[in-house]
């Protein structure tokens, strides 16, 4: 099975020795975010975990476990956008992430990072040529240590409207310029390229619309073929890709960027934060007297393992 780290929270920047912790002791607790009392436990072997999949904008704290990993597959995708504090708070300096994603190449191999110019916002700062141009600066930096490249626009979900009414969307002119400039760098640099937001539309002018998270991903990520027995989408007839069992909890990731589909107020992130324990096997709190815990169903989906790529 696919454990994934990054779809409610960023896991390796801010959670990185508790997901440490959850490895050694062999199980994590997941709180379902629809239904707070039922609790998932998922076993963390590498005998049924066949790929880790990360998502994260600071790598960086999960260096020093990358050794302990080895046992477990693992692909990553490395948020670069290099906007300022005013969007992006606590995320670090762009030239300290893209040697970062370097270095993560170096370890874990180039078929197992990807990178991610998401989301595109648009505004009298960052202009529709502040993206082309900073596109190709990050595309120029990382095309020798991956082979995969998404960007996709900003997502106005309500919470986003009421929290941040500022951020607004961009028109369909401007999305089509950039995503044919985003073509033509990524043709350069030898990039595949794919879209990661709603705009299915973009497909008429050439865009990559079948989804940023594919199987073959993770199949090309540890050289092996893999049965999938299930299916999972967040949002049907809207995301294209296949989404693993998450780990990770909302409202609890300190980058704080005011784009976030995945953080509401401030003030409960931080509330949030402060409950979290390093030795709780839940990320956020601890289990109640009320809470139900079962086992989740896993196997591994490895078939074979054979050089695929």
């Amino acid at each position: 099975m696919i454990i994934n780290t990054g779809q409610r929270t960023d896991i390796p920047a801010f959670y990185s020795k508790w997901f440490m912790n959850r490895i050694r002791e062999g199980f994590v607790y997941v709180r379902n975010p629809f239904y707070p009392t039922v609790i998932t436990k998922f076993k963390l072997s590498p005998d049924v975990v066949d790929v880790i999949g990360f998502c994260t904008k600071n790598p960086r704290p999960m260096f020093p476990y990358l050794d302990e990993l080895k046992p477990y597959g693992q692909f990553w995708y490395v948020s670069i956008t290099g906007f300022d504090k005013d969007l992006e708070p606590n995320v670090p300096p762009i030239d300290k992430v893209i040697e970062d994603f370097k270095y993560l190449s170096s370890k874990v191999g180039k078929n197992a990072v990807g990178w991610r110019y998401t989301p595109i916002i648009v505004n009298d700062k960052y202009t529709v040529q502040y993206h082309i141009k900073t596109f190709e600066r990050i595309a120029k930096e990382l095309h020798e240590y991956t082979e995969l490249a998404v960007f996709g626009f900003v997502d106005l979900y309500d919470k986003l409207k009421r929290n941040h009414p500022e951020i607004k969307d961009c028109s369909d002119d401007d999305k089509i310029i950039i995503s044919k400039a985003f073509i033509d760098i990524a043709k350069k640099y030898h990039l595949d390229l794919r879209l990661c937001s709603k705009e299915k539309w973009l497909g008429e002018y050439g865009v990559d619309v079948e989804g940023c998270m594919r199987i073959k991903d993770y199949e090309k990520s540890i050289d092996s073929k893999l049965d999938i027995k299930q299916k999972m989408q967040a949002r049907k007839g809207y995301c294209a890709c296949y989404l693993s069992n998450d780990i990770g909890t909302y409202n609890s990731c300190m980058h704080l960027c005011t784009y976030c589909y995945a953080n509401g107020n401030k003030e409960q992130i931080l509330r949030n934060y402060k409950n979290h324990d390093v030795n709780s096997p839940l990320l956020i709190g601890h289990v109640n007297p009320n809470d139900k815990i079962h086992d989740a169903k896993q196997e591994s989906y490895i078939t074979k393992t054979v050089t695929l790529f």
